[in-house]
């Protein structure tokens, strides 16, 4: 697989595992600019998100930010 489809299954892998979560992240994707380099170094761009979304992600990944 080379560098861009392997960064592009990363981004659907972690999307997936965000919405299973109830977490969804409207910017995540892969940056283009980061495709100019030789080989190809690609970037998960994760965004921004609002608060409360943060504190999701934060809880999901073991944080102390699921406050209500």
């Amino acid at each position: 697989m080379d560098q861009i489809a392997e960064a592009e299954a990363a981004r659907d892998e972690l999307a997936d595992a965000l919405e299973r979560n109830g977490i969804v992240l409207p910017s995540l994707s892969v940056d283009p600019l980061s495709y100019g380099s030789q080989p190809p170094r690609p970037l998960i761009e994760l965004g921004r998100c609002n608060p409360q979304t943060a504190r999701k992600l934060a809880a999901a990944i073991g944080g102390r930010g699921a406050r209500s």
